[in-house]
């Protein structure tokens, strides 16, 4: 059996609202433009200003179905280019800064004719954005774990924490009061609620703690666009939605979500009430990074809709 074929690399990017030209890096498992291959898949990783390290089990992808995978971290993420200097700086940190990071890495890799897309979270969300606005090389598109609106993923959040025991309740809302966010007692009781609906498997792959030992290093992407929690929105996402441009997406779409995630039945509905060509599946026992808890099950599902 041929060994899988990877390879890394950085895009140069520039847009005018960067103070200096920055750097994307990508990592690709798989061969682009070999005849064996099928179309490349894009992965887009949430946050905003996590990595894409999360998402890796995807490479399965490449060496069971001969999908050639695209990871990359989005600036501000990972091992792509910081801008420490910019938190909290609302104006800065734009959905549409990403989407031309995107269209730049599309070009650069020489794939923007042909190509799917995966967004996983605030990748979903972001992926959405992108096919809403269409464009003629992207095939088909899948939303894992994404809601078609902030306020609405805040409410499916809020009903998870209604079902907290009673201390973790009290810790969450006596240092949102304060906005005591660092304290550790908060710390403590916002990893509780992860354990249950972000990632389920303990202690948690170290594919997600490599991502979040990068957050935790520079949030600056994260605070500035969500907030100190995922049901703590006070970023420039808080009133985000697209429910009433979700029509727009022409593609053949999946969506996916997971019985304990913190992206419930709610937030799919509305893509999958206004999008013709759509397939929702929602997996058992399991949560928010469905990828990790099930990686063979979520490779299946994402192959079989790639490949059909």
């Amino acid at each position: 059996m041929t060994a899988l074929k990877f390879e890394t690399g950085t895009v140069p990017f520039n847009h005018p609202s960067l103070p200096s030209p920055c750097k994307t890096w990508y990592k690709i498992a798989g061969d682009l433009f070999s005849s064996a291959s099928g179309r490349p898949l894009v992965v887009l990783h949430g946050g905003p200003g996590m990595a894409h390290n999360y998402l890796l089990s995807l490479t399965g992808l490449a060496s069971k179905h001969g999908i050639p995978v695209i990871f990359y971290d989005q600036i501000g993420g990972g091992l792509s280019t910081h801008y420490r200097e910019k938190r909290l700086d609302t104006d800065f940190w734009t959905s549409n800064l990403f989407i031309a990071e995107l269209d730049n890495l599309l070009l650069h890799l020489g794939i923007a004719s042909d190509f799917d897309l995966l967004g996983q979270s605030w990748g979903g969300m972001l992926a959405a954005m992108f096919a809403i606005r269409g464009h003629p090389g992207l095939n088909r598109l899948i939303l894992s774990n994404s809601p078609a609106s902030m306020p609405l993923m805040v409410q499916s959040c809020n009903q998870w924490r209604s079902q907290l025991p009673h201390d973790i309740k009290d810790a969450l809302s006596r240092h949102e009061a304060d906005q005591s966010y660092d304290d550790p007692e908060y710390v403590s009781a916002v990893e509780y609620f992860y354990t249950l609906h972000l990632c389920r498997v303990l202690p948690f792959p170290k594919d997600l703690t490599d991502t979040l030992a990068y957050v935790e290093e520079d949030d600056t992407v994260y605070r500035t666009m969500n907030g100190p929690s995922e049901f703590t929105v006070i970023g420039s996402l808080k009133h985000w939605t697209i429910v009433d441009q979700i029509h727009k997406i022409k593609n053949e779409t999946l969506l996916l979500n997971a019985e304990f995630d913190e992206v419930n039945d709610s937030c799919i509905d509305p893509f999958f009430s206004e999008i013709d060509k759509v397939k929702w599946y929602k997996f058992a026992n399991a949560s928010h990074c469905t990828m990790l808890e099930i990686p063979h099950e979520y490779n299946r599902v994402v192959a079989e809709f790639l490949l059909r």
